[in-house]
């Protein structure tokens, strides 16, 4: 059976978290593709709510298997710790939670250089979330990288980590004057995190592909959004893996032919955390206004996101660039209390107007955003089961949603729990 991809369609925070949670209850295997910690996912059950950073949401499905997959980026320490807030819910995670042992490790010094890089550049800083996730994509382009399975050998791991380790320090030492880091504390430190992860490491790829032959449901769970794919996002605004539906096969070890779904994640209004432009977002009352019903603060780094109508064109081009086969969108609910909503259909650039994205941040600097207007509904939505039970106005929001996007909605979300949720339509 081919897989499906669940790819967020702006700049993430889309609500990815409960959409892939309560796919994951019809799925033998969830894979997590891309991304590290820096990522959250906020997932609410009967078991209470989730931050989820780095474990595949699917690990609340008792029968499903989650991997962490090669194109991921591993904090031992954030692994341990959320494997045991996991396992502290009831949750047994033997024989279902593996990790691969192609994917990266990140190391003290990564998290270090994170943030001296970030004070370095100033008001030209990205807006990284500090976790070490771009220094460790960096070392693994430079072959500089040491992955999760060089843990097993023990000498081995142990002269890889002294050669690397070299040349961290120069770096620490002679760009940042710094004290160099202890090759001894550090590599015990790693060896206590060793005996966390080793019952955890697998050759992933074998096991994902064994399972689409066998005929079972494979789901792909994405991290951020296609709007910070290193290749296809806001350059340099974006984070450092790829993304978008793309990304999936290379971050799971699987042929890209496997993949026949991408669902995509839209937020019913948009929202950014860190720098880079946004041309639809708002400094008044009414962004505040979404900010607070919302709850737009970052799962990983608390930063209230930044705000704004519906982004149309953006979502367009993430259309475009994923494939999607229908999408979700979620919280809307949240746009329950406005008289007024408006959808940004193009961008006036130059006394120019486009509805095509740019890719350059330069020109998306620029860009003003051309707004259509439609009433609101001023009604509770949370209720709602049926796209029926929807009031007119909010049923006539989505439709144009879809034609402007030319995406169907497959899922509805209008509100947190699994509960509040309107399938239109068959996912998986």
């Amino acid at each position: 059976m081919p897989a499906i991809v669940v790819v967020g369609a702006n700049w993430g925070d889309e609500g990815k978290g409960k959409v892939i949670d309560f796919l994951a209850e019809d799925v033998e295997v969830v894979v997590r593709y891309c991304g590290g910690h820096n990522a959250g996912h906020t997932v609410k059950n009967p078991l209470g709510d989730f931050a989820m950073h780095l474990i595949p949401c699917g690990a609340f499905n008792r029968k499903a298997v989650n991997i962490i997959g090669n194109g991921v980026v591993v904090s031992p320490e954030a692994f341990t710790k959320e494997l045991r807030m996991v396992q502290d819910a009831g949750i047994d995670m033997t024989g279902r939670l593996f990790v691969s042992d192609r994917a990266h490790l990140i190391l003290p010094y990564h998290k270090m250089l994170d943030g001296l890089d970030e004070k370095r550049w100033g008001e030209n800083a990205i807006g990284t979330t500090g976790q070490g996730i771009g220094p460790t994509y960096a070392d693994k382009a430079a072959r500089l990288g040491i992955r999760v399975g060089d843990l097993m050998d023990g000498e081995a791991f142990r002269e890889r980590l002294r050669f690397v380790l070299a040349q961290k320090n120069r770096l620490l030492t002679q760009v940042y004057e710094l004290d160099p880091i202890s090759f001894d504390e550090l590599y015990n430190q790693l060896m206590v995190a060793r005996d966390d992860l080793m019952p955890y490491i697998a050759e992933t790829g074998t096991m994902v592909r064994k399972a689409l032959a066998e005929g079972k449901r494979v789901l792909l769970e994405g991290a951020q959004g296609t709007l910070l794919d290193i290749d296809h996002g806001t350059y340099p605004y974006v984070t450092s893996s790829a993304t978008s539906a793309s990304g999936a096969a290379l971050g799971s070890g699987i042929p890209p032919t496997q993949i026949t779904k991408a669902l995509g994640v839209f937020k019913a209004y948009t929202t950014r955390v860190g720098g880079g432009p946004m041309p639809t977002e708002l400094f008044d009352d009414d962004g505040a206004q979404m900010r607070d019903r919302g709850q737009e603060f970052g799962t990983t780094t608390g930063r209230a996101r930044r705000c704004g109508w519906f982004d149309a064109v953006a979502g367009k081009f993430s259309v475009e660039v994923n494939g999607f086969t229908g999408g979700a969108l979620v919280r809307l609910d949240v746009l329950d209390v406005f008289p007024t909503v408006k959808i940004c259909t193009g961008y006036r650039l130059d006394g120019k107007v486009t509805d095509e994205f740019p890719s350059h941040v330069m020109d998306l600097e620029r860009c003003e955003p051309v707004y259509e207007e439609l009433p609101g509904w001023l009604a509770s939505t949370g209720n709602a089961r049926s796209f029926a039970d929807l009031p007119a106005n909010a049923q006539a929001y989505v439709r144009r949603l879809e034609a402007v996007l030319d995406c169907p909605f497959d899922v509805i979300g209008v509100g947190a729990t699994r509960e509040q949720t309107i399938h239109v339509r068959p996912v998986l």
